[in-house]
């Protein structure tokens, strides 16, 4: 009898104890309806009543896993939460088609709440690109000098523009004439010293705990720069697979060869890329030159760039080649730039960085 008392209160103080704490964890509620089963249990004199409340715990337990349940939520958070449930669809659960990305345009339903509303233009109508908005839009300044070159005086200037040099051979013999393919291999390559410089300062920023003068952002907004072009010459010319293995390949490479340059020489780093950019304008000339002559079709200009360029609804080719044109010149005086305050002994975050040069 004594043994039967003494394992019924043991079972009782550990019931006890797990009800108080459930109590806590979900507000009092729960823990209130099963103090009161408990209590039927004692008053009958049985002891299986806190076996069958710890187990009826647990399941409540189970079906509480969230911060709260649906019985304590209130009731416009009830209501909120069975509209998610039910998205809204145009004809009656059809899919809702493609978006201007290529992706299909789904009703995104998230327990985090964050706002996923449609961006309109200044217009009124639907703007229907998600990799950039509106007010990241501009209209490119054609009339920059792209002419202008700099003369390689030191043994790094030399070898920063031989280096570049001998990079454009294999892709003369690679490309030839196929201007759009080579536009969006030599976009590939154009779009990864940005990123590599703009995350190499952001580390030196954390480091240092100091300010970079804007030039984090410049950098990252040529690396975006550069994969817009690449997104736009995805319209105008699609990839074979041996260019696709080949965009893998000396990415792979030139990402880890910059980086490496970056880390050991930035006035290096930026000077090649000054370089670069002299040889892509040369190579958008060439495109244009091809273009006037008719052997390239001059097709209507892709949607993503008359919006990206602001350019007017009949533009063509030709005026798409010719504001990237202008975008490397900005980026080829923006890197000598750099260069050159590196040169003089300065540190990048001591000039305050062009931003929003195009």
């Amino acid at each position: 009898m004594m043994s039967t008392m003494g394992r019924g209160g043991a079972r009782m103080a550990v019931a006890a104890l797990a009800l108080r704490n459930f109590s806590s964890a979900t507000g009092g509620g729960a823990g209130a309806v099963a103090r009161q089963a408990a209590s039927a249990g004692i008053a009958s004199g049985g002891v299986q009543a806190p076996i069958a409340v710890g187990v009826w715990v647990r399941g409540m337990a189970t079906a509480t896993s969230g911060d709260r349940t649906f019985a304590t939520m209130t009731l416009a958070e009830q209501e909120q939460r069975e509209e998610k449930k039910q998205p809204q669809m145009a004809s009656g659960g059809g899919g809702g088609g493609m978006n201007g990305d290529g992706n299909e345009d789904k009703e995104i339903v998230s327990y985090w709440d964050i706002p996923t509303r449609r961006i309109r233009k200044e217009d009124g109508t639907e703007w229907k690109w998600n990799s950039f908005m509106p007010w990241e839009t501009y209209k490119a300044d054609t009339s920059i000098d792209l002419k202008k070159h700099h003369k390689p005086s030191t043994m790094i200037d030399k070898i920063a523009y031989w280096t570049v040099k001998s990079l454009r051979w294999p892709t003369d013999l690679f490309f030839q004439r196929r201007y759009g393919c080579r536009a969006m291999m030599l976009e590939t390559v154009a779009a990864v010293p940005g990123m590599v410089g703009g995350m190499l300062l952001h580390c030196k920023s954390l480091r240092r705990f100091e300010h970079s003068g804007g030039w984090i952002r410049t950098l990252l907004e040529e690396a975006e720069n550069e994969r817009m072009h690449l997104m736009t010459f995805m319209e105008v010319a699609q990839p074979k697979w041996y260019e696709r293995a080949l965009v893998i390949a000396v990415q792979g490479v030139f990402f880890n060869a910059y980086f490496l340059g970056y880390v050991i020489s930035p006035k290096f780093a930026h000077r090649m890329v000054g370089y670069l950019e002299e040889e892509a304008i040369h190579s958008y000339t060439e495109f244009l030159k091809e273009l006037d002559k008719g052997n390239i079709e001059n097709v209507p200009a892709p949607a993503i760039a008359i919006d990206y360029w602001r350019l007017p609804a009949d533009a063509t080719l030709k005026d798409v080649v010719e504001v990237v044109r202008a975008d490397e010149a900005h980026h080829r005086d923006v890197n000598h730039l750099a260069s050159d305050i590196h040169y003089q002994g300065h540190e990048l975050r001591d000039t305050p960085a062009p931003l929003g040069y195009h």
